[in-house]
């Protein structure tokens, strides 16, 4: 734990609890005897309306739904949301990785762009890396399904995630909390806001979170896969008049952790120039006991330092008329030591830095009236992702048994430039009949430069290689949608929508044979859904049923170039491989009983399968035939039931909650291979929540995977090089006990 870092958060907690008066009791959120379900709000349309309304797949949290998920990062909403699949990503504490139906970023090198864009307060970020957000000063999540391309600022094929972050009100309040778990877990966080004077307000929040980690190296009996992060957030609200609204914002990271370890899969493998094949390690074929060794020293680790500043401006020009600006600029540096084979050799051990900045300007010109709303947008970016890597596989070569040193050093450099302009126009042609429809362009430009060099104490293996490559792609990707509501409590809906995902280069070419360029990446998703509430409001029903037409699927595969060369060689080349077909079917449905207990229940369905896939190795093997046969990160049945309770007593409120969810079979990489599989699995949690009857004090406990299930949520497969196929998994049964306080 970081002593230092958490006591500044809670000094800087006091310090501003100093400049404010205190929140009246009643300004706390409540938990009261409940007549109806809360009403959900959503801006997936770029504008506040009811989720109910929104002809579009969206699942949305609020504060007090986060705190009964017992959501502490963006990868707890796993299992919350049908066909979601959400997970620390790819060997790094602070990257994550996202699929919604199917389609995401199957490969974490910054030459793949995300297929499920990520925002916070509607600045999109342009990295996996960096966007395992914590929700310590989230306000509401929503979570959409399907293309985006016609309402946001970055165009998406496979959904969005939209962060909410909270605001400064017109009176003071302040929240601070302590939570204490077992692997060391010691968290601090704090939101406190300010009115100043009539027209401004200003809120700061900021979070410790420190646990030692839940793998360890029986060498060493170093702890890894842990956390330690300090963060804040801060931002000043101005409204000088009714017609104008500026909103400003800054925020800062720092995380600086351990390795995040995994377990090897299948034996690793080392090639002896002498004498052939040798197995350095069999892999383990028991239940993993989360003790993995590592060839990195103690002192080796991962670092992130993630920061920006936004500008939000709003103005009303006339009546239904209304102009909103969006400013931002980001810079991410991460430094990163991965052991990829997750074992005492040095096979496919790495170090990745990165140096991003991004910056991006949108426009938004709206409309609302009685018949029609529009909405008319500008969008720019421009990404600039300089890094630098180093490759060591001390251990990948021998001969008659002695190793062959092995470092490769990359440097590279690419830039992004994103121009789009979109509309987005709904008609209400008929009393209960509402046409929808969008169309967007956009132009990405990319230029893309990288050396390598190789140094090797065999001399063949030694030399220099650099290139430069630049191109540019662009996209029409319309939408539109049919609305029907059926009396005041029901509605049906069917849309069309297209989403794009730009080409991009082979971020891992060491020779000019590797040199390529990829496709972008197409879909067309059809949907039809129906939303439905009861007229007591105690009842609520969501069913969507879709099919989408994938296409050009970027998929980076791993191959040895010529098995019979004398020194074995691999590349990792990024093929169009793929078409896909993708059904689903997808219910979320809650229920209020009495007055004091909430049932809520998601289901998910999903069918995809490749309709072709084009892979030379396959071909040239027959054995691989069954290499692709399911479609990775997209098991068929994903499923959660949730229960809450609670009791009402004169000192205060008890709510006991309890939820399982479930998912089937589920494969975590490209390549099919039998250890990269996870088997269908449910997890369990418990937890209770006690608040006093002023709302002054929140007492929380709860544990996660009440079970102990040990299960893989992510994979390396890299088995050109030394067989690697590493399995990495989610925390095993844990347990923590919060105490709050609203000042």
């Amino acid at each position: 734990m970081n002593i230092t870092r958490l006591s500044l958060a809670i000094g800087t907690a006091l310090a501003c609890l100093a400049i404010g008066a205190p929140v009246q009791a009643q300004e706390a959120p409540a938990r009261e005897e409940a007549k109806r379900l809360d009403e959900v709000t959503v801006s997936a349309r770029r504008r506040e309306e009811s989720a109910q309304d929104v002809p579009v797949a969206v699942t949305a949290f609020s504060r007090e739904d986060l705190v009964e998920l017992q959501a502490d990062s963006v990868e707890d909403l796993q299992g919350s949301v049908p066909n979601l699949n959400i997970v620390q990503g790819r060997g790094s504490s602070g990257s994550v990785n996202v699929f919604i139906r199917g389609i995401g970023q199957p490969d974490a090198l910054q030459s793949f762009d995300p297929g499920v864009g990520m925002y916070v307060d509607d600045v999109y970020y342009s990295r996996i890396q960096g966007a395992l957000f914590s929700l310590y000063d989230i306000e509401r999540v929503e979570v959409l399904r399907g293309p985006q391309g016609t309402l946001y600022g970055k165009n998406s094929t496979g959904g969005a995630i939209k962060l909410s972050t909270r605001m400064p009100g017109a009176e003071p309040e302040a929240t601070a909390e302590l939570t204490l778990g077992d692997y060391g877990r010691v968290e601090g966080q704090f939101f406190g806001a300010v009115p100043l004077g009539p027209t401004a307000g200003f809120s700061f929040a900021a979070a410790s979170l420190d646990n030692a980690g839940f793998v360890t190296d029986p060498a060493t009996g170093k702890d890894y896969n842990n956390d330690n992060t300090a963060a804040f957030r801060a931002k000043l609200a101005w409204q000088p008049s009714d017609s104008f609204q500026a909103v400003f914002a800054a925020d800062y990271t720092d995380q600086d952790t351990a390795l995040t370890l995994g377990q090897p899969t299948t034996p690793l493998i080392q090639f002896d120039l002498a004498t052939g094949v040798r197995i350095l390690r069999l892999a383990d074929p028991g239940e993993y006991d989360f003790e993995t060794r590592t060839s990195f020293p103690t002192d080796r680790g991962q670092q992130l330092r993630h920061s920006g500043l936004s500008a939000t401006l709003t103005w009303d020009l006339a009546p239904g008329w209304s102009v909103k600006s969006i400013s931002a600029g980001r810079s991410l540096e991460t430094s990163a030591y991965i052991d990829i084979d997750a074992s005492e050799f040095e096979i496919g051990d790495v170090l990745v830095e990165l140096d991003q900045d991004q910056v991006s300007q949108e426009f938004q010109f709206q409309y609302q009236g009685h018949r029609w709303d529009a909405l008319f947008g500008l969008y720019y970016l421009n990404e600039d992702v300089p890094s630098h890597q180093e490759a060591y596989a001390h251990d990948f070569l021998a001969f008659n048994g002695a190793p062959i040193s092995f470092l490769r050093t990359i440097d590279d450099d690419l830039e992004t430039t994103s121009y789009a302009a979109f509309v987005h126009a709904t008609w209400r042609f008929a009393p209960t009949w509402s046409l929808s429809g969008g169309v967007r362009y956009t132009q990405e430009d990319k230029d893309y430069f990288r050396t390598t060099s190789t140094f090797s104490s065999l001399a063949p293996l030694n030399g220099s290689f650099a290139f430069r490559i630049d191109d540019s792609w662009d996209a029409v990707t319309p939408s539109l949608s049919l609305q029907k509501e059926l009396g005041e409590t029901a509605m049906i809906y069917g849309s069309a929508s297209r989403g794009f995902k730009s080409g991009g280069f082979n971020g891992r070419a060491n020779s000019p044979g590797e040199v390529s360029t990829f496709d972008p990446e197409y879909v067309w998703t059809y949907e039809l859904g129906l939303k439905w509430t009861s007229a007591d409001g105690r009842l609520l029903a969501n069913v969507a049923a879709f099919h989408s037409d994938y296409e050009d699927f970027q998929a980076r595969v791993s191959e040895i170039v010529d098995p019979n060369a004398p020194v074995p060689t691999f590349s990792f080349p990024v093929l169009n491989a793929a078409e896909l077909s993708i059904d689903g079917v997808e219910f979320e449905g809650v229920a209020l009983l009495g007055d004091a207990s909430r049932v809520s229940l998601n289901v998910g369905w999903l069918d995809a399968r490749y309709d072709t896939f084009i892979d030379p190795r396959v071909e040239l093997n027959p054995a691989l035939a069954d290499l692709h046969e399911h479609v990775p990160f997209s098991p068929e049945w994903t499923a959660r039931l949730a229960a809450t309770h609670s009791f009402y007593f004169e000192p205060g409120t008890l709510t006991l909650g309890a939820d399982a969810s479930y998912r089937d079979d589920v494969w975590l990489s490209v390549d099919n291979r039998p250890g990269l599989m996870q088997d269908a699995y449910t997890l369990v949690g418990l937890f209770g929540i006690w608040d006093s009857a002023d709302l002054a004090w929140q007492v929380r406990a709860g544990v996660r995977n009440l079970t102990d299930k040990v299960y893989k949520i992510e994979g390396q497969e890299f088995s050109s090089v030394g067989n690697i196929q590493t399995a990495y998994y989610g925390w095993p049964r844990h347990y923590y006990l919060s105490l709050r306080y609203n000042f």
